[in-house]
């Protein structure tokens, strides 16, 4: 085992005899070690597919329920009124069912006791995780409102405004990839995690979700002065994201090593 230990000191030793100048070893820096973690969640999630398949698959059987309950309401609903929660109620709960399963592999294949050991800023594994999740809830996203839009929207069909519903979404997921990656890393050794994660991330994001769907039903209906009303809201939701987005930086480095 000493020969193991000393076999880096002698390699560099013998470096520094043949080039006949001194050899530095130098540390990775922090954006180095953002863009190896973040490869890392994207490439096993190739890999597997665990996340994305999760996800799809609950997003369409959500759709499915939708469709088959609203059905029964024949003509009596303002499907313009209520898309907006729908469409939010969606990406909410598959965002739960994603971010459950996010830190599930590290976990399982000791993944996160080996990174606990990289002399890094901890704060680089919590940007890493918040943007891998971000990916993964976008690429969702991508296949989810299209359908939603033809199931629900499809013959009363939406406002000239509706192309402003993307940057909703945007501002909607980064916070809820922000706040979800903190609470899935305070949630991901307790018992019971998956209820305790939807007990944590509920109440904390709703008034991220109040201000998305207020948002959301403004430039889906597009009536007169919506513009104000949408206005408010993402700065409502862009300041949730800011300030909720610094404070889960700021305690990640107590969060994980707790």
């Amino acid at each position: 085992m000493k020969g193991v230990a000393e076999q880096p000191e002698a390699t560099l030793q013998e470096a520094e005899v043949r080039t006949g100048a001194p050899v530095s070893v130098r540390r990775p820096s922090t954006w180095a070690h953002y863009r190896a973690l973040v490869k890392k969640d994207l490439l096993h999630e190739m890999h597997t597919r665990d996340m994305l398949t999760s996800m799809g698959l609950y997003a369409l059987l959500v759709l499915v329920v939708y469709g088959a309950a609203l059905a029964q309401a024949g003509t009596s609903l303002d499907i313009q009124q209520m898309a907006g929660g729908l469409l939010w109620a969606v990406v909410l709960f598959t965002s739960l069912l994603g971010l459950n399963r996010s830190f599930s592999h590290e976990t399982a294949d000791g993944c996160l006791d080996g990174l606990m050991l990289v002399p890094m800023d901890r704060s680089v594994l919590f940007l890493s995780k918040a943007t891998a999740n971000l990916v993964f809830l976008l690429i969702v996203e991508v296949i989810v409102v299209p359908l939603f839009f033809f199931f629900f929207l499809g013959t009363v069909g939406a406002a000239p405004s509706w192309p402003l519903l993307l940057a909703v979404l945007a501002v909607g997921t980064v916070g809820i990839a922000g706040v979800g990656t903190l609470l899935s890393t305070i949630t991901v050794n307790t018992r019971g995690r998956d209820v305790m994660l939807a007990v944590l991330f509920i109440p904390l994001s709703f008034p991220l979700l109040w201000s998305c769907v207020s948002a959301a039903t403004a430039v889906l209906i597009g009536a007169e002065g919506f513009m104000d009303t949408f206005t408010m809201s993402m700065a409502l939701a862009g300041g949730y994201d800011v300030v909720m987005i610094l404070v889960s930086w700021v305690l990640y480095d107590f969060v994980v090593s707790a």
